[in-house]
């Protein structure tokens, strides 16, 4: 073995490291000639080895082919070897590129010569599936995923010891400081390479302040999404593939998440605070000390600063490196993403996601004062103003209104209250708009206070003033310092580096006047009045509660995780909430749905309020019945009369008697049970893909899969099912589809000719669980007449798509053109409110007597009548119907045209504001896209649109706002919607 075998790589001693030289023809002579292996050389990029696809004649791919950089030594490439096979051994749920071997175990491997010097080739494993470099947007569980192979090759290579991990690479963050002063000059804009100068210097000097503590281990260092494989039978770039060990050394441990993290920052759409789930998982897997959650965030900005510097170092000595040059503008980017905030707000932030955050305590840590802020000022004298999501001021969409806080201030004031003051940490739905495709900075880091009579501004305590002009003052207080934010008119009565003794006046106010006070750590930066929610955690550890400064108790920050923890103890899991990480809704306005986080989301799902949520007429109605009476229908009053009357003039002869209960549950099963004993037929025909409720019977009928997965094969002997009626997806599609009515009048006369006549047939009158699939022409009208010939009853079911959701109709059945038995209605009926109604024939009505009596303790309530007639109301005179028909065609015309550059939107289903955007794979075959639907409702909710899917497959959009909304929230949500896709790498 030449001595050189034995040497490794020193960069600082290296002039420049070019990929070696070696064409597609060269490299298949090498494999047949050296490695045995006669194959078909395609080129693949890299930073410095020359890296070739080996394929079979047939296109078959074989092995990759690399051809390490001469600079490299057979020492260092066969400590790669051994630790791709250690990792491969220590997990074997992940894929890694091991070197092939021989029959007798050796490596196929060998010394080719290039025009650099003599190289290693060798033959590794090939890993189907691709990476994840490009753009394309990161998922949670992607980036979760990145962080658990990182952890999981930190544990695998944690007690791997081999000469040849003694090396120093330009990769190796330990020597980052080093290689951005040597390649630096290689940027040529001044400003970007004074930018990253100074980025490293602040981030190397953190680091080597914990430089002597950080556990040091043999570590991959590459783990990026261009050496990450995704995992070759998944739809989602999920990784389970690692492939190249070129920069394999020893170096400090959470260097391998910092590398991992930095190649995150440069998809579409990703910030610092997505790829927070990569370091929860990494520190599950392998936990992280303190000084490494302290020390991660620095060494991502030293590997950004190191990225820029070596790739434009490598562009300039390799100019025909394509693969280098296009990373250039990828690479600024990480760097921008990497420094986008202060380094100890993302320090803070880290710290946060594996841990209780310090926060909170650090909201009480300002010092109890020697004397007041404001003199003679108690705190009984200080009103708090409640600007949080479920603060009562925030009724009736106030929050949208320009000046709130102010006016709001004012009638405090107005009200007898000395001084008003704001909360410290506590998020402010003032400052949320309605529409945002990112979340604004609600959280405040300080305190805003109005004055209702003079005051005097003293020192709280003995400090020096670090800066006094017109309209504000920064004095020191403790470890902290304290900024005034006055008006400019304010002139303080401290001047700029003078000592103040505690008592001393500041600053005089009048009355009228508001200020904003904030304490920060003074060795911090500066902190904005306001920041974003998913960054506060950062932001408030640097600052405190000013509250103790004015004698109010400090306030601490509500943990939402809390919560939800709380919530699988006690509710029982079945009854399921919408996404993984859900944000706390506590208010809902019109078409909008308000976090606790000071998040307005566009709300598409909520068709249980029809109005809009909270809509005043209704609740002052349901307030103003509610202090006069609620009791059960059985009791003689006006509203139960008027609503049913309403009610029933909305159908047509003969449906003219009205029951009323409390769900679309409820509903289903009684029309059911008087259909069977109308008819007095106890076998029950139903749609196949259909969703009808979860009583006995409704549930009986439900043969969505989604909501049971067993449901066809679990269902009672007297359910019979027809073909689902889905011209889109079904059996017969088209103009094929006016078969499915014969075909169900076919299975209904068997039954009869088999002695089991149905007593009811029971569907939904507009697809609505198929995502709003319009039924067939004649449809309705087939199977009726057939159950009818029979003796049997025909039950509609209009608990989603009636009221007018469909704009062109104000019940399902009328796109039909035909008149149900029974009529089925909830959801819309109570905006909200738990009300339901069955409406039939007064027949048919009386002969539920031959079954019992009918009671329904609050079905019909005075409170659910009064309600029931609201909402009727509203409903007419908003022309809800007829805006259903104007936004919901804009918004289908909309939907429709992204198909023209979205290959995954299948087709867009319904009518008026019952609409599907169903997705697949394919327009041919119709493969359902299940998981992208999810991934892209997750997307969605990032950028402030709430939806969800819906269909036996999961892969339709359910869009179903409520009749309210506008065309510039239904532009919105189509905004939303083109960008999400795009940003998952969904289009043509």
């Amino acid at each position: 073995m030449l001595h050189d075998e034995y040497r490794t790589i020193d960069f600082f001693t290296e002039d420049a490291l070019p990929v070696p030289r070696v064409t597609p023809a060269e490299a298949e002579r090498i494999a047949a000639e050296h490695l045995g292996l006669t194959a078909r050389a395609q080129a693949l990029g890299s930073q410095q080895d020359a890296n070739f696809l080996l394929r079979a004649e047939d296109g078959t791919a074989l092995a990759i082919l690399k051809i390490t950089n001469p600079a490299f030594s057979a020492l260092e490439i066969d400590a790669q070897d051994t630790a791709a096979g250690l990792i491969a051994s220590a997990h074997p749920e992940l894929r890694i590129a091991t070197v092939l071997r021989h029959p007798d175990g050796s490596p196929r491997r060998t010394t080719v010569d290039t025009e650099s010097g003599p190289a290693i080739a060798r033959l590794l494993r090939y890993l189907p599936g691709g990476t994840l470099s490009g753009p394309r947007h990161l998922s949670p569980a992607t980036v979760a995923a990145m962080g658990t192979i990182a952890g999981k090759v930190s544990t695998a290579l944690r007690d791997f010891r081999h000469p040849g991990l003694e090396r120093v690479l330009q990769w190796d963050l330990q020597h980052a400081e080093r290689v951005v002063a040597k390649l630096a000059g290689h940027i040529d804009e001044p400003d970007r390479r004074t930018a990253i100068h100074a980025a490293t210097a602040d981030a190397w000097a953190r680091v080597q302040r914990l430089a002597d503590v950080l556990p040091s281990q043999p570590v991959h260092l590459d783990l990026t999404d261009d050496n990450l494989i995704r995992c070759p039978d998944g739809r989602l770039p999920m990784p389970d593939g690692i492939i190249d060990l070129g920069d394999l050394t020893t170096s400090w441990a959470v260097g391998e998440l910092a590398v991992s993290l930095s190649s995150m920052l440069h998809h579409d759409g990703i910030e610092p605070h997505h790829v927070l789930p990569a370091v929860r998982a990494f520190h599950t897997v392998q936990p992280l000390s303190q000084e490494e959650a302290e020390a991660l965030w620095p060494l991502v900005v030293l590997r950004a600063a190191v990225l820029v510097a070596s790739g434009r170092h490598q562009a300039a000595v390799d100019e025909d490196n394509a693969y280098a040059k296009a990373a250039l503008d990828r690479e600024w980017h990480i760097f921008e993403q990497a420094t986008r905030l202060p380094l100890p707000v993302m320090i803070h932030l880290v710290k946060d996601a594996i841990g209780p955050t310090d926060a909170t305590a650090r909201a009480a840590r300002a010092e109890a004062p020697v004397h007041s802020l404001l003199r003679d000022l108690a705190a009984a004298d200080i009103t708090i103003l409640d600007l949080s999501t479920g603060a009562d001021s925030m009724d009736h969409g106030a929050w949208l209104e320009a000046g709130i806080e102010d006016r709001l201030a004012a009638t405090a004031l107005a009200d007898g209250a000395v001084a008003v003051a704001t909360r410290y940490a506590h998020a402010r739905l003032t400052q949320a708009p309605a529409l945002s495709a990112v979340s604004a900075a609600t959280v405040p880091t300080g305190i805003d206070l109005w004055l209702g009579r003079d005051a005097v501004v003293q020192a709280p305590a003995a400090g020096k003033i670090l800066a006094s002009v017109p309209g504000r003052v920064e004095i020191t207080c403790g470890p902290q310092v304290l900024t005034l934010s006055f008006p400019r008119a304010v002139h303080p009565m401290v001047s700029t580096g003078a000592t103040v003794q505690a008592g001393e006046d500041v600053a005089h106010l009048s009355s009228g006047t508001s200020f904003h006070m904030a304490l920060r750590d003074a060795d911090g930066p500066a902190v904005p009045p306001l920041v974003r929610p998913e960054y506060a955690a950062g932001w408030l550890a640097l600052s405190a509660d000013p509250a103790p400064l004015l004698g109010l108790p400090a306030t601490g920050r509500t943990q939402h995780r809390d919560l939800l923890d709380r919530r699988d103890a006690v509710f029982a899991t079945v009854q399921e909430h919408y996404y993984a990480n859900p944000p706390r809704i506590e208010r809902g306005w019109r078409h909008h749905l308000l976090s606790t986080d000071g998040r307005a989301y566009l709300d598409i799902v909520n068709n249980v309020t029809p109005l809009g949520h909270a809509h005043p007429r209704v609740e002052q109605a349901v307030s103003r019945q509610l202090r006069r009476l609620n009791t059960n229908s059985r009791f003689h009053y006006a509203s139960v009369v008027e609503f049913t009357e309403r009610l029933a003039a909305l159908l047509p002869d003969p449906l003219d008697t009205v029951f009323l209960v409390n769900s679309g549950s409820e509903a289903v099963d009684l029309g059911l049970r008087l259909a069977i004993g109308a008819s007095g037929r106890h076998d029950v025909v139903a749609l196949r893909e259909a969703y009808h409720g979860w009583t006995y019977a409704s549930d009986a009928v439900s043969t969505s899969l989604q909501d049971n997965p067993n449901a066809l094969a679990t269902r009672p002997n007297w359910v019979h099912t027809v073909d689902s009626p889905n011209s889109y997806r079904g059996r017969h599609r088209g103009a094929d589809a006016v078969r499915y009515g014969p075909e169900a009048v076919a299975v209904i006369d068997e039954l009869a000719a088999a002695g089991h006549p149905a007593g009811a047939f029971i569907g939904e009158t507009f697809y609505g669980n198929a995502g709003g699939v319009a039924l067939p022409d004649g449809y309705l009208a087939d199977v009726y007449a057939a159950v009818r010939r029979h003796g049997g009853l025909a039950v509609a079911d209009e608990v989603q798509v009636g009221y007018g959701r469909l704009g062109h109709w104000f019940w399902g059945f009328e796109q039909q053109q035909v008149v149900p038995d029974i009529v089925c209605v909830a959801k819309a009926m109570g905006n909200g409110h738990p009300l339901g109604a069955v409406i039939t024939s007064k027949s048919v009505a009386d002969r539920y007597r031959d079954q019992g009596y009918f009671f329904s303790s609050t079905g019909g309530s005075p409170v659910s009548s009064v309600v029931g007639l609201t909402v009727l109301d509203a409903l007419h005179d908003e022309d809800l119907q007829g805006n259903a028909v104007r936004v919901g065609g804009h918004l289908k015309r909309r939907m429709k045209a992204l198909a023209d550059r979205y290959g995954i939107i299948g087709a867009v289903h319904g009518s008026g504001l019952y609409l599907g955007l169903e997705l697949v794979r394919d327009r041919v075959s119709l493969e359902p896209a299940a998981e992208e639907t999810a991934e892209l409702c997750d997307r969605m909710l990032d950028l402030g649109v709430i939806v969800q899917p819906t269909g036996d497959h999961l892969n339709i959009l359910k869009i179903k706002p409520p009749l309210c909304i506008d065309t510039t929230a239904a532009d919105f949500f189509v905004d939303t919607l083109d960008q999400a896709l795009a940003q998952l790498g969904h289009s043509h």
